[in-house]
């Protein structure tokens, strides 16, 4: 008996199977072909040479940017404070040297003398203000107690005052002291006329109807000095000498001047040193 071989059939689509060859055919040759979301996945993330990568802030170097900045700052304060502290140690150094070599002292003013000639208190009718009208002579001694410096002085200005009460002022000419010298100015002048108010010449009245006179009479010298040190010059520096409990008695209508006490008078020298407008 001979054996009858039968054609294989593919399942059609959606589960039912085709009833012969003919038929199947067709249907295998209309179905399409479903992309593959996996491929296009990985052909994205392929390195592409041209593309930017997106900019990412770096909080770290930032970080380390201020921390560089901030030390170098501090770096900058250290080495500036300390370049000043030696400096200031060695202008230390330097003055204790000068001031062991050459032993400095300030220069010595004293007044041996004193005259007034004139000093009267008139008040007004209403008692609203006073004039007082003033003429003194005095004589003056500068002395230089250094070995190694010597002073040079611009001209004075001389003022009197007793208690609140400006009484004149004057000027004295320009000198030198050279080491271990002194000098003696005569007939210094002082005068003056002013307006002042009832209240400031209570002291003064009081004083003038005192048998010994005006108890409290104060000079002040105010000029500038250049001390000199071998060839080496300072530059100018302002003082103010003032000397203060000089007494004498006023004298009346046309008595001939009368000679105040010095004895007991001091003389203070202060260095006047100006920082832009204001002086020390």
């Amino acid at each position: 008996m001979s054996e009858k071989v039968f054609p294989a059939s593919k399942p059609a689509a959606n589960g039912t199977a085709g009833t012969n060859g003919a038929a199947a055919a067709p249907a295998s040759a209309a179905t399409t072909t479903v992309p593959n979301p996996t491929a296009a996945t990985n052909k994205s993330h392929l390195y592409n040479p041209t593309s930017r990568l997106p900019y990412r802030p770096q909080p770290h170097n930032r970080r380390r940017r201020t921390r560089s900045g901030r030390s170098i700052c501090c770096c900058c304060c250290f080495w500036t404070i300390l370049v000043i502290l030696l400096l200031l140690l060695v202008a230390a150094i330097a003055g204790a040297a000068l001031y062991t070599l050459y032993r400095p002292h300030r220069p010595a003013f004293s007044i041996p003398s004193l005259r007034i000639h004139r000093l009267n208190l008139t008040t007004a009718a209403d008692s609203a203000t006073s004039h007082v009208s003033t003429l003194l002579n005095f004589t003056v001694i500068a002395k230089n107690p250094n070995s190694h410096l010597s002073f040079s002085y611009d001209p004075f200005t001389v003022s009197a005052s007793s208690g609140d009460v400006f009484l004149g002022n004057g000027t004295l000419p320009a000198f030198s002291l050279s080491k271990k010298n002194e000098t003696s100015l005569r007939n210094v002048v002082v005068s003056g006329s002013n307006e002042v108010d009832a209240e400031s010449v209570n002291g003064l009245r009081s004083d003038l109807k005192k048998r010994n006179g005006v108890a409290a009479l104060k000079i002040q010298l105010d000029t500038k000095v250049v001390v000199k040190v071998g060839k080496v010059k300072t530059k100018k520096v302002g003082i103010r000498v003032t000397c203060e409990d000089i007494k004498g008695t006023v004298p009346k209508g046309k008595a001939p001047p009368s000679v105040a006490v010095t004895a007991g008078s001091k003389c203070k020298v202060d260095l006047r040193i100006k920082i832009w407008k204001v002086t020390f």
